[in-house]
Formats: C-alpha cells, sequence, structure tokens
C-alpha cells in the first residue's frame, strides 16, 4: 500500500477501488473457509433477506447477470445451500429457496464479514463513517442517473 501522503492525492475512485480490493480480498478468504465462493456472497446476501424470489428477481435484487446467476445456483444447489423450484401455478417460474445449509451460512459468515468492516473502520470517527457513507452514497446517485457526456459538456 502507498503511503497517506500519496494517497492524499488519489482520485476518490482510486480510493474507493484499492479499500474494494483490501476488504473484498479479507471476505474471499474468510469464505473460502467454509467452502463458499465469493461471487455466491451477493446472492446469499438478497436470499438472506427473503428467499423464494424468482431467478430473475434474484439477479436483479444481486444486481448480477441472469446467465452469472443461473451459473451460480447450479453451483450453490450442488453445495446444499438452495434449492430451486417450479411452482405448481407457474411451471416456468423457478424460485430459489435456502437450505438449512443455506441459512446457517449467515451465523457463520456474516459475522467475519462485519468483523472485516469494523478492522477496516477502527479508530475512524463516527461523523467522517457517516460523512463518507452520504458521500459514496451521492457519487452512487450521480453515476446512476448522470452521465459523464452529459456533465462532461456542461463543465
Amino acid at each position: 500500500m502507498r503511503d497517506k501522503e500519496a494517497l492524499s492525492r488519489e482520485r476518490l475512485a482510486h480510493l474507493v477501488k484499492d479499500v474494494f480490493r483490501l476488504t473484498s480480498g479479507s471476505l474471499q478468504r474468510k469464505l473460502r473457509a467454509h467452502n463458499v465462493h465469493y461471487s455466491h456472497w451477493t446472492l446469499l446476501r438478497v436470499l438472506w433477506g427473503g428467499d423464494g424470489l424468482t431467478q430473475r428477481q434474484l439477479s436483479e435484487q444481486a444486481g448480477i447477470s441472469e446467465p452469472s446467476t443461473f451459473a451460480a445456483l447450479q453451483v450453490m444447489q450442488a453445495k446444499g445451500y438452495v434449492t430451486r423450484q417450479k411452482m405448481p401455478d407457474n411451471k416456468k417460474q423457478v424460485r430459489v429457496f435456502l437450505t438449512h445449509a443455506g441459512l446457517q451460512l449467515k451465523g457463520l459468515i456474516v459475522p467475519e464479514a462485519e468483523a472485516i468492516n469494523d478492522l477496516a473502520l477502527s479508530g475512524i470517527d463516527a461523523n467522517d463513517i457517516q460523512a463518507t457513507r452520504r458521500t459514496l452514497i451521492a457519487m452512487a446517485h450521480n453515476l446512476t442517473h448522470g452521465s459523464v457526456e452529459s456533465h462532461h459538456d456542461s463543465v
């Protein structure tokens, strides 16, 4: 990692990328210990919030393409974390449900993910954390609802 002075001159997008790389790397190591792929983490988090979603709904809520979701669910089903069921009222619609093993993973890996987050935030003032949260939310909003071209033309 570069020194703090060099980092203070870095563009915010690069700092976000660096922190993401470090936190996701730590999380990947923890997930591996529980035989969970990093790509399954996002799907599990959505399903822990409420399963029984269609594969399309799960894909949309996770922000993952449908083919990637389908492939991940095949592996997750083979590992015994989820089941996919066709509904009696609509045979084309497949819904995803957590198994007991999939539910148990939450108690194992969420605390580890929270510990990584706590470590990343240790020693940082609560007001700074809230300001960072507001800034990142605003940045995401700007990038979602604006375009670089229209912003660049107006500058």
